[in-house]
C-alpha cells in the first residue's frame, strides 16, 4: 500500500496500522532494530575497503546517517580499527530539515513547511531521527550540505555512464555532494570517500515492465509514448475518454484511448470516477512517480 505525498505520511500511516491490527512495526523510523541492522553497513564497508577518510550518506529521517556511525565506532570500540570516518550528510535544497539547521549553527533539526524535491526517498518535513544524524555528523568532524534537484540528476546520469548502476535520485545526492566538495576544496583528492548508494532508480516498475518487455514489432514505442501522454495530460487535469482523444489529436480510435485507460487503471497509475453523467479520470500518485520515473529514464536512455 502506498500512501501519502510525503514520507512522514506514510510513517504516521505505518503508526496507525501497527495500533489498528496488532501488526509487526518495521518501519526503519519506528523500529530500533533497523539500526543495528544498518549499521553493518560499517561493517561490510570495513571488511572490504578499511576505514574510509570521509563518508557521504544522503539523508531523510536520519536513521541511515547515525547507523553507519554507531558501527563505525563499534568497530573502534572492540579495538579493530583505531581510525574513524568523518561523516558528511547530504540533502536535497527543498528539504534541508538537518542540513540547513547545521549550516546555520544550530544543533537541532527543523520541520519543513513545503518539502520539496524529486528524490522522493528523503522527501522528509520533520526527521524522526534529526537530531541522532546531527550527533553523528558532530561527533565525527564531518559537514554537511545541500544540493539541488539538477544536481542530482547530473550525478544520477554520471554514475549510470561510469558505473553501469542505475541509482535512485536520492542516493545519487551523494556523488552529487562528492562533486561540489571537491569544488569547494573540502575534501583533498587524495583523500579515501565512500558515497553510499542505498537504492535502485528502477523502483516504478510499471515503467520498467513496459520498457523491458519484449516485443516482435515496435509498437511497444508508441504504447510507451500513448500512456505517457495520457499521464501528462491527467498530471494537469482530470478528464474524460472523449476529451482525452481529443486532446491527443484523434490520431487513434476512442476505442484505443479506452484500452490505454482501462490498463493504467488495471496498474493503479490512474483512477476513474462518475462526474456530470461521465467517467472521468485522475492520475494516482504512484501515477505521478511512474511520470517522474519517466523523465528520470529519459537521462539516461
Amino acid at each position: 500500500e502506498e500512501f501519502g505525498e510525503i514520507v512522514d505520511d506514510s510513517i504516521r500511516r505505518a503508526k496507525a496500522l501497527a495500533k489498528e491490527t496488532g501488526w509487526y512495526q518495521a518501519t526503519a523510523e519506528l523500529n530500533p532494530l533497523v539500526i543495528e541492522a544498518q549499521k553493518t553497513i560499517a561493517y561490510e564497508v570495513y571488511e572490504q575497503f578499511g576505514v574510509p577518510d570521509w563518508f557521504i550518506v544522503s539523508m531523510g529521517s536520519g536513521g541511515t546517517m547515525y547507523s553507519i556511525w554507531k558501527g563505525f565506532k563499534e568497530l573502534k570500540e572492540l579495538g579493530m580499527t583505531k581510525s574513524l570516518p568523518r561523516m558528511i550528510g547530504v540533502q536535497p535544497e527543498g528539504c534541508a530539515s538537518i542540513a540547513k539547521p547545521l549550516l546555520q549553527g544550530k544543533s537541532k533539526p527543523v520541520k519543513v513547511s513545503k518539502p520539496s524535491t524529486h528524490a522522493l526517498a528523503v522527501l522528509v518535513a520533520e526527521p524522526l531521527q534529526g537530531e541522532l544524524a546531527i550527533k553523528a555528523i558532530k561527533e565525527s568532524n564531518g559537514l554537511t550540505l545541500t544540493v539541488s534537484d539538477s544536481e542530482i540528476f547530473t550525478a544520477e546520469l554520471q554514475i549510470a555512464k561510469f558505473e553501469g548502476m542505475f541509482a535512485e535520485p536520492a542516493s545519487s545526492a551523494t556523488i552529487a555532494a562528492l562533486k561540489k566538495i571537491i569544488q569547494q576544496k573540502g575534501i583533498d583528492k587524495k583523500e579515501s570517500v565512500v558515497c553510499l548508494i542505498t537504492g535502485s532508480g528502477l523502483k516504478a516498475t510499471d515503467v520498467l515492465q513496459a520498457l523491458t518487455k519484449k516485443q516482435k514489432t515496435t509498437a511497444v514505442g508508441l504504447e510507451i509514448s500513448t500512456k505517457e501522454k495520457i499521464l501528462r495530460i491527467l498530471s494537469r487535469e482530470d478528464t474524460y475518454g472523449y476529451d482525452m482523444w481529443k486532446k491527443l489529436g484523434k490520431t487513434m480510435t476512442r476505442a484505443a484511448i479506452y484500452q490505454h485507460l482501462k490498463e493504467l487503471s488495471k496498474k493503479g497509475l490512474i483512477i476513474g470516477y462518475a462526474k456530470n453523467g461521465k467517467k472521468f479520470f485522475k492520475i494516482t500518485q504512484r501515477g505521478k512517480k511512474v511520470l517522474q520515473a519517466i523523465e528520470d529514464l529519459k537521462l539516461l536512455l
